[in-house]
């Protein structure tokens, strides 16, 4: 769906408030928490979506982690995960559906989690997902929206994951780009996360759809911030460059981008191939997190002790003021 229809949709609702809800839709955060006691809060996410690889044990894999990530993103544990699948039951085999279930229970166990059942309906189009609750101390929730000046950025996986895929399907991508693909899309942001706890950040969030810029735009906009992004410094996947050099971006790349470009200001020395990398939409992408400056440092270097290719990639600026003409992030 592109970027603000389900916002304007959902502004329409006459939603009832409740205290016990403590993140909601209105940050547009990676889960919804609801507090259920002094010392556990739910934190609760469903993701799905269509094959992005043919292999249907990586896909299953692929989309489990892409729905896990989200409650490593507030600062949880996965409890439980309920499936969720759409299947054309007289198109394909039912080895392909077995073998994505496969590949989403391998990931569910991974993160200790327990698969508690499900939902399927017959689908022309194929789709698989997860619906996750975690558990989270009340106290200890990571929103995406409390950076803090002078913080400084890490991202804990390369971006490119849409132009592999738009490669893949353009068939101009080899089993390595597959391979690459696989690689970072299916990793769990479970051990980036329980390293970052350890260094109090200040905001958190996972990088999927909307790109690299567009969830860094949701950060800045949820805490009244400018943030500057370095796309020098943004790692990239295998391949990546290349093939968009090439032009295989997908549509989601320029949605993002005619969306978020009264928010995100580029700086006109920016590669422009370069430049749109930083909206490609992301599948089960690295965790953004903002965090001291002087904390940064060390918690860069203990990611890296555990094989995590997280960089710093960007800071924050400071307060937005009612002057401000640039934009709420700035990409050099």
């Amino acid at each position: 769906m592109s970027p603000g229809v389900l916002d304007r949709i959902i502004s329409t609702l006459k939603v009832k408030p409740d205290p016990r809800l403590i993140v909601g839709f209105e940050t547009a955060d990676d889960a919804g928490v609801y507090k259920i006691s002094d010392d556990t809060a739910l934190v609760q996410t469903l993701d799905f979506f269509t094959p992005i690889v043919d292999s249907p044990f990586a896909f299953g894999s692929i989309a489990a982690a892409n729905a896990l990530s989200d409650v490593y993103a507030m600062g949880g544990t996965p409890l439980t995960a309920m499936n969720i699948v759409c299947f054309p039951s007289e198109e394909l085999p039912e080895s392909v559906l077995q073998e994505t279930l496969a590949g989403g229970l391998e990931k569910i166990h991974e993160a200790r989690a327990t698969l508690v059942g499900g939902h399927s309906v017959e689908d022309a189009e194929y789709k698989y997902g997860l619906s996750v609750t975690g558990v989270v101390h009340p106290d200890r929730i990571l929103t995406n929206a409390n950076c803090k000046k002078n913080d400084r950025l890490i991202l804990t996986k390369p971006i490119g994951t849409g132009i592999l895929a738009t490669a893949i399907k353009g068939k101009l991508g080899k089993q390595k780009t597959t391979r690459n693909l696989v690689t970072v899309a299916a990793g769990l942001n479970k051990y980036a996360a329980e390293i970052i706890l350890k260094f109090e950040p200040n905001a958190v969030t996972d990088i999927t759809g909307f790109g690299l810029a567009g969830h860094i735009y949701e950060m800045a906009s949820g805490a009244k911030m400018r943030i500057t992004l370095y796309s020098e410094k943004v790692p990239l996947i295998d391949e990546v460059l290349g093939f968009a050099r090439m032009g295989m971006f997908p549509a989601g790349a320029y949605n993002n981008k005619k969306f978020f470009e009264t928010g995100v200001t580029i700086h006109s020395d920016v590669d422009a191939v370069i430049a749109d990398l930083m909206f490609d939409p992301q599948t089960s992408g690295g965790l953004m997190v903002s965090l001291s400056d002087a904390k940064a440092d060390d918690c860069l270097n203990a990611l890296h002790d555990q094989g995590i290719e997280a960089q710093i990639i960007g800071e924050v600026a400071g307060e937005i003021s009612g002057t401000d003409s640039c934009g709420r992030v700035i990409i050099r």
